[in-house]
């Protein structure tokens, strides 16, 4: 498919560099082992993390190694799990956005140095923009695109109906392209972290 093209040598080291230039920190990594280890690595113990929901994230067993609180972390994601009170829950799901490391993936990855993301409520992307302190983004490789055009034309021709397929299944209720984030430049030195992976993960 199209949207699932694994670009060449030439195309993944000239998007490295890209996304490097836009002030995004890059560490390559063979597979989703390697991903997981680097994870591990470059938290600190001790630190609060919280996570976005993500199928890149779940395919490295991130979300099974978080749960096996074999780490040092604060899971702010298992305190918003363990509030019943809907009003309040909704509120720790506001605060997590400053979590000091936050985790989540990319939809999309310009060439040209650009990652675009969306989802239909904001509770990921909101965190990616400026809240959270530390933002760390795993990606496979097949979500390069030639473009920022065709990086956006791939969130809407490819992952949202498979978002909009799983939404259904899990929620019982559609999803949207409701909140979109494009980062075309990074001001804060160390900030942003995007472990690229040479393997097919998400989408």
């Amino acid at each position: 498919m199209k949207w699932e093209k694994i670009p060449n040598e030439k195309v993944f080291n000239e998007t490295v560099e890209a996304v490097k230039f836009r002030g995004v920190d890059v560490i390559v990594v063979n597979n989703r082992e390697e991903a997981l280890e680097k994870i591990k690595k470059i938290i600190p113990n001790g630190v609060s993390i919280m996570s976005g929901s993500s199928e890149t994230l779940k395919e490295i067993e991130f979300n099974e190694f978080l749960k096996s609180k074999d780490h040092g972390w604060k899971d702010i994601h298992e305190e918003i799990l363990n509030e019943n009170d809907k009003e309040k829950q909704s509120d720790l799901r506001r605060r997590a956005l400053i979590a000091e490391y936050f985790l989540g993936s990319v939809n999309a990855i310009a060439k040209t140095g650009e990652l675009v993301a969306c989802d239909a409520s904001g509770s990921r992307v909101g965190a990616y923009l400026f809240a959270a302190k530390k933002l760390i983004l795993v990606a496979g490789f097949q979500k390069i695109t030639g473009s920022l055009e065709d990086a956006i034309k791939r969130v809407r021709e490819y992952v949202y109906p498979l978002e909009n397929e799983r939404a259904k299944k899990v929620y019982g209720m559609p999803s949207t392209t409701g909140k979109w984030v494009i980062i075309e430049r990074e001001i804060f030195p160390n900030r942003i972290t995007l472990i690229l992976v040479k393997e097919k993960l998400g989408y």
